[in-house]
C-alpha cells in the first residue's frame, strides 16, 4: 500500500474548504424534510456502516429509504434494469470500480457536490479510478480489496502433517508461496465431504475475476492491447487447469460453482477449509470466536505466485455515487461523504478492510501497533497491494464476464476440456466487443 499513498501526507481535513462547490459549507448540512432513496451493497462485511445512517438522518433531518440491499451481482442487474426502463429517480447507490465504466449515465459529477479537500483526502489512486471520463462517479468506502491468503496455522504446526507432507512432496509443509504449492497443499488437506483443503467462488464476475488474475500470474493477458480476447492461450489453460484439477481432486467443496463471497467467508469460519484466498474485510470475521471457529488460528500472508513468477492480484474498491436524476443531490452527496468520512472509514478498517481514506491508514497502522494478528494482516495485505492490478478498464467488462463464466464452469465440471471451453468463451467475448464498436 506503501505505492498506493506516495506523495500523499496524512493531516487534519478542512470540511469548509473547496469554494465553488455545493456543499462547501459545515458537511453534513441541513436538509430538513427530504428523502433519500438508496440502492445498496448487502452481506456480512458491508452491513455495520449502514448503522451509522441514523446519526446522518439526526444531524441533517432528512430521511433514508433503503430501496435494495443485494450482493453487487444482483444489484448490478438491477441498476441496469433501471437504467434501461430510465427509473433511476432514486439517489444514492452502489458502485465499484469494477462496474463502474457501464453506469456512466446513471450517475452525477460528485466533485461538483463536494469540497476538493474532502475529496483530496482520499488516496490518490483511487480517487483516479473513480473519475471516468473526467466526472468523479463515486466516493471509494474503506473497502479497497486485494485478496491475501488466509490459511489455519495449526495445519502447518502439526508435526504428523509435516512428515506426511515432506514424505509425499519432497519439500517442507509451509503456508504456501506458489499457486503448485497450493494445489499439492490442498489436496494434501482435503478430507471430503468433511474437510477441503481451498475453495473458490465459481460463479459471476467472481470465477471471470479469479480466472483473469492467474493468467495473469501464468503470465497471460486477458485483453491484448488492442483489446481483443486472448486468454484462450496456454497460459489461460493452465490458469482453468487450476480450477479443474482441484475441482477433480475433490479438493474443494463440490458447490464450489455456486459459491459467491459470503459462501467463501462462512466456509473457511466453519473451520472446513485449509487455505482461503480472500478479501481484507473478513478479516475481523475469520478471527472473531462469536462469528469464527478458526478464531486464533488464522495465519495471512501475501497472495502465491503463478509460473511466471507474478503473484495474483485481482483490485477494485467499493463506493457510494449519486445519480443524475436525484432531485436532492446536495443531500444525495452529504450522505456518500458521511458513508466515506474518517469516522466511517475507520468503523470498517477497524473489522479488517482496507481504507481508502490517507489519514486513516496512518490510524489503522497505529491500532495494529499492539495487536500481532491486525499486523500481520496489514502486513500482507501492504505487501499485495503492491502487486495489485483492476479488471480491464472496458465497459463490456461485466457483460464478457457473464458470458465467459458459463464456460469456465463447464470445463471445471468436466463438460469441455479447458480449451474448448476458452475457445468458446473467447469467441463470444470478442463478439461482444464487436457489437460495441471496440474490434
Amino acid at each position: 500500500m506503501n505505492r498506493l499513498l506516495s506523495g500523499v501526507s496524512a493531516g487534519a481535513l478542512l470540511l469548509a474548504s473547496g469554494a465553488g462547490t455545493a456543499l462547501a459549507g459545515d458537511l453534513p448540512g441541513k436538509f430538513e424534510g427530504v428523502t433519500i432513496d438508496a440502492k445498496l451493497i448487502g452481506g456480512q462485511q458491508y452491513e455495520k456502516l449502514y448503522e451509522r445512517i441514523p446519526e446522518w438522518e439526526k444531524l441533517t433531518g432528512a430521511k433514508v429509504n433503503i430501496l435494495t440491499k443485494k450482493n453487487g451481482f444482483d444489484i448490478d442487474k438491477e441498476l441496469k434494469s433501471d437504467i434501461a426502463s430510465g427509473s433511476t429517480n432514486w439517489c444514492v447507490g452502489w458502485n465499484h470500480s469494477s462496474f463502474a465504466p457501464q453506469y456512466t449515465s446513471l450517475y452525477t459529477d460528485l466533485g461538483k457536490l463536494l469540497p476538493k479537500a474532502e475529496i483530496d483526502a482520499f488516496v490518490p489512486s483511487t480517487i483516479k479510478s473513480a473519475t471516468i471520463d473526467g466526472k468523479l462517479e463515486m466516493l471509494p468506502r474503506a473497502q479497497f480489496d486485494v485478496s491475501a491468503l488466509y490459511y489455519q496455522k495449526s495445519l502447518y504446526e502439526n508435526a504428523d502433517n509435516k512428515a506426511k507432507f515432506k514424505a509425499k512432496y519432497g519439500y517442507d509443509l509451509v503456508p504456501p508461496d506458489t499457486w503448485k504449492e497450493v494445489t499439492d497443499q490442498a489436496e494434501f488437506f482435503a478430507n471430503p465431504p468433511n474437510f477441503y483443503g481451498t475453495q473458490f467462488a465459481g460463479k459471476e464476475e467472481a470465477i471471470n475475476g479469479r480466472f483473469y488474475e492467474m493468467v495473469v500470474a501464468e503470465g497471460g493477458e486477458y485483453l491484448d492491447k488492442d483489446g481483443k480476447p486472448v486468454f484462450n492461450s496456454e497460459a489461460g489453460i493452465r490458469a482453468l487447469d487450476w480450477f479443474v484439477n482441484l475441482y477433480k481432486a475433490k479438493a474443494v467443496p463440490a458447490g464450489t460453482t455456486n459459491y459467491l463471497w459470503d459462501d467463501l467467508g462462512q466456509g473457511f469460519a466453519s473451520g472446513t477449509v485449509a487455505i482461503n484466498l480472500d478479501w481484507p474485510g473478513w478479516a475481523g470475521f475469520f478471527n472473531d470466536p462469536k462469528s469464527s471457529k478458526v478464531a486464533g488460528n488464522v495465519g495471512v500472508k501475501v497472495a502465491p505466485k503463478g509460473s511466471s513468477g507474478k503473484r495474483t492480484g485481482w483490485s477494485g474498491f467499493h463506493g457510494f455515487s449519486v445519480t443524475e436524476n436525484c432531485p436532492n443531490k446536495e443531500a444525495a452527496a452529504s450522505l456518500v461523504w458521511w458513508l466515506t468520512n474518517e469516522d466511517s472509514q475507520k468503523l470498517e478498517a477497524a473489522a479488517g478492510p482496507l481504507p481508502t481514506r490517507t489519514a486513516v491508514w496512518d490510524w489503522d497502522l497505529q491500532q495494529a501497533a499492539n495487536d500481532p494478528y491486525k499486523k500481520e494482516v496489514l502486513a500482507a495485505f501492504q505487501e499485495e497491494a503492491t502487486h495489485a492490478f483492476a479488471v480491464p478498464q472496458t465497459p463490456e467488462w461485466i457483460e464478457i464476464s457473464n458470458a465467459v463464466y458459463p464456460e469456465l464452469q463447464a470445463a471445471i465440471l468436466g463438460d469441455k476440456t479447458s480449451k474448448q471451453a476458452l475457445d468458446e468463451a473467447a469467441a463470444k467475448a470478442t463478439q461482444i466487443l464487436q457489437d460495441a464498436g471496440k474490434l
